[in-house]
């Protein structure tokens, strides 16, 4: 299904051209907070979510990721008696959710903490609505945000429901640059909350986050108008969201990419089937997952490269020295190279 990128819609704030501060955190998963510093805590379950929460809360907050490898599959990470710690000690929590991360729903429960926890894949356009249905349509701003605050306080009424794994859902919503800008202004939010003197600090650090984002989503855009409606074949759903902002078809068959993540083999008929895709001539570009993988993986990267479609790597983690927006511009970048190959 072809699905071109949509706009942006901001929260009402007036235009900023720069960042208020800068973040100085934390991204180690074994660091926790020495500061002596009034600075708010906060512990992201990923250096994708702690960079991003260090962009809005610069130097007012002391940011620990809990996941920074980018060896390290998040979906079977196993945290420590020190993660529990720094959970504990934490003002402000920053998950993905959607099954993606489930050991942080683990550590706040059984830390017992009152932190404020923010769920990332809540702010989707795909997340399920009550009925089973996913949300794709378009809402104001304000509109959206009080939607899905009724969705965090039914999530925290039934102890945090809904973040194991949702069938059909693709919980790496970080692809989704949309979808942090939503993420982004709950963060500011919190923290406003959290320290109310600074509330106006976060949120405008919040409305020059957005404006960055309006960029990736205009070079999407263009990568859109120049490649709508070809073929993309994913060997994990990493850059789904991405993929289809681009305008392309995902033409990868759900049981092998679902056995891909799951870790699981790929059944025999459904590999023919990918095979078969590949070979077919309409595909235009292969995106592989840099953190998981597997025989039936490397069989079908070699089948691309056999016929002469050029391969893209997506990573689940933050690249060191990259931010958030530098590292989706070149995700941009290097799909729109891919296919004007």
């Amino acid at each position: 299904m072809k699905t071109p990128p949509r706009p942006l819609v901001l929260l009402g704030l007036g235009a900023a051209s720069a960042l208020v501060l800068s973040g100085c955190a934390s991204t180690t998963s074994d660091a926790t907070s020495d500061s002596e510093t009034d600075a708010i805590t906060v512990v992201a379950s990923t250096n994708v979510y702690g960079q991003i929460a260090e962009e809005i809360g610069g130097d007012l907050v002391e940011v620990t990721s809990i996941v920074t490898n980018a060896a390290q599959d998040p979906h079977s990470f196993e945290a420590s008696a020190r993660d529990q710690l720094t959970v504990e000690q934490a003002d402000l929590v920053i998950e993905n959710g959607g099954g993606y991360d489930s050991f942080m729903d683990s550590l706040v429960e059984a830390s017992g903490s009152e932190a404020h926890v923010i769920t990332a894949a809540e702010f989707s356009h795909s997340w399920p609505t009550e009925e089973g249905e996913e949300d794709h349509s378009d809402h104001d701003h304000d509109e959206e945000d009080e939607e899905h605050s009724d969705e965090e306080e039914h999530s925290d009424e039934d102890d945090h429901a809904g973040h194991d794994h949702i069938e059909g859902f693709n919980e790496h919503v970080w692809y989704d640059p949309h979808t942090m800008a939503y993420v982004a202004d709950a963060i500011a939010e919190e923290l406003g909350e959290i320290s109310p003197d600074d509330a106006e600090t976060f949120t405008a650090n919040a409305e020059a986050f957005h404006e960055e984002i309006e960029g990736l989503e205009e070079s999407l855009e263009e990568v859109a108008a120049a490649h709508v409606g070809e073929e993309a074949f994913l060997t994990e759903p990493v850059g789904g969201y991405l993929v289809i902002a681009a305008g392309l078809e995902d033409v990868t068959p759900a049981e092998f990419s679902e056995a891909v993540e799951e870790g699981q083999d790929v059944a025999p008929a459904t590999l023919l089937e990918a095979l078969s895709i590949i070979t077919d001539g309409d595909l235009s570009v292969m995106i592989t997952n840099t953190q998981t993988g597997g025989a039936e993986t490397e069989q079908v990267v070699a089948e691309a490269e056999n016929e002469d479609v050029p391969v893209v790597a997506f990573s689940e983690t933050l690249p060191e020295g990259q931010t958030y927006i530098s590292w989706m511009q070149e995700n941009i970048e290097n799909l729109a190279a891919a296919l004007d190959s």
